[in-house]
C-alpha cells in the first residue's frame, strides 16, 4: 500500500517549481491501494506546488433542446429522458464521477475556491485569478491563465486523453467549437466553447517527449508536461494536419463535425 511519504518522494522527482501552477488530472485507482486514498494524494501534490486546480465538471447539468444551431454535433431532440433528471447547477455541486474522486477532494479541500461554470467549473487553491478568468464565453479561461503563467500539466495515473489542456490548445488553433446547455436556478443558460473529443489527444505524445517529465509510483506513471511545450506542440501538429489528434470513432459526432468543417474550410 502507497503512504503519503512515497507519493510525495516519487512526485518530488518530476523537479517542478513551486511557484509554477498546476492542472492536474489524476486517476487514484491507477496507484493501486493508497493509504488515505484521494487526500493523501492531493496532499503530497499540494506539499509541492503553491497553486493547483483540477476540472471539477458536472456533466449532470446539461440539457439538450429540442432545437438548436445547426452543425452542432449533437440530435437535438434526444435528451428528454435525461432532460427530467438533470440537476441545477449550485456551486457546492460534487464534481461528476467521470472525473474521478481526487478532483472532488480538492473542491471539498477548506482552502479550495471553484469556478461558476454550470458545467465546466474548476477548482483549485491559490489560483483565485485563473478560477475568476472563467466566463460562459471562455470556459477553458483557467487554462489560458495558468499557460501564461508558465504552468504546467500533471497527469497522475492517465493519459493525454483526459488532458483538459489539449482543448486549450485546439481552440487556439482555431478547431471548430460547440455549445452546450446547462440548468441554472436562473433558467437554462448557453454554454459556447464547449470542446470537442478528447479520445485521439494521446497521438500528442511523441511530439513531447523530449519536454516530458515522467515517474513511475505504485502501479501508476506521473507525467509532467509544461503549458507552454503542449500548447506549442498541440498547435503544431493542428497547423500541419487540421484532423491531427481526432478519434477514429466513426460515431464520434463532434469529432465528425471538425472533419466536415475542416472539409468545408477547404472548399
Amino acid at each position: 500500500m502507497l503512504k503519503y511519504r512515497q507519493l510525495y518522494n516519487a512526485l518530488a522527482e518530476l523537479g517542478l517549481e513551486r511557484t509554477r501552477p498546476v492542472i492536474a488530472h489524476a486517476s487514484l485507482s491507477a496507484f493501486g491501494q493508497v493509504h488515505g486514498g484521494a487526500e493523501t494524494l492531493l496532499g503530497a501534490i499540494l506539499s509541492l506546488v503553491d497553486s493547483l486546480i483540477m476540472p471539477t465538471f458536472t456533466y449532470r447539468t446539461m440539457v439538450i433542446p429540442e432545437v438548436g444551431p445547426g452543425d452542432n454535433a449533437i440530435t437535438y431532440g434526444s435528451g428528454r429522458e435525461a432532460n427530467r433528471v438533470a440537476e441545477f447547477w449550485q456551486p457546492d455541486l460534487p464534481a461528476d464521477p467521470l472525473m474521478g474522486i481526487v478532483p472532488e477532494a480538492l473542491r471539498r479541500y477548506p482552502k479550495a475556491q471553484r469556478s461558476t461554470h454550470p458545467i465546466l467549473s474548476f477548482a483549485g487553491v491559490n489560483a483565485d485569478a485563473a478560477l475568476q478568468a472563467q466566463t460562459l464565453a471562455e470556459p477553458l479561461a483557467p487554462v489560458r491563465i495558468l499557460h501564461e503563467a508558465g504552468g504546467w500539466a500533471l497527469l497522475l495515473g492517465i493519459n493525454h486523453t483526459a488532458n483538459t489542456s489539449i482543448h486549450y490548445a485546439e481552440r487556439l488553433a482555431g478547431r471548430k467549437q460547440f455549445v452546450r446547455w446547462a440548468l441554472t436556478p436562473d433558467g437554462i443558460v448557453e454554454c459556447p466553447g464547449w470542446p470537442g473529443c478528447s479520445n485521439g489527444f494521446q497521438a500528442i505524445a511523441p511530439r513531447l517527449q523530449a519536454m516530458t517529465r515522467q515517474v513511475a509510483v505504485g502501479e501508476a506513471v506521473v507525467t509532467a508536461v509544461p503549458l507552454a511545450a503542449l500548447v506549442e506542440a498541440v498547435r503544431a501538429a493542428i497547423a500541419e494536419d487540421p484532423l491531427a489528434l481526432l478519434c477514429d470513432d466513426p460515431q464520434c459526432e463532434r469529432c465528425q463535425a471538425v472533419r466536415a468543417a475542416v472539409v468545408q474550410a477547404a472548399l
